[in-house]
């Protein structure tokens, strides 16, 4: 199964990288996938990567639905 997390870019860096916030926690991804990102957008980013940009209701929404998923304390299965 594969799963991707909503960020927010918070820093746009050099070499088509960024410092994106998933949820509280800081790292830096590749936005070499994507044209045209700006502080402040959300991306869906998986292994390390921006995939998409989406909505900024969206990424929050799918952070809940996560963040409750996480809460029932049962497994992911495909």
């Amino acid at each position: 199964m594969c799963l991707s997390v909503p960020a927010k870019i918070v820093k746009i860096l050099p070499d088509h990288m960024a410092a994106v916030c998933i949820d509280g926690v800081s790292l830096e991804i590749s936005i070499a996938l994507i044209d045209e990102l700006d502080v402040g957008d959300h991306v869906l980013v998986h292994v390390g990567y921006a995939l998409v940009k989406i909505d900024p209701i969206e990424a929050k929404r799918t952070l809940e639905l996560l963040q409750e998923l996480g809460s029932t304390g049962q497994e992911l299965r495909p």
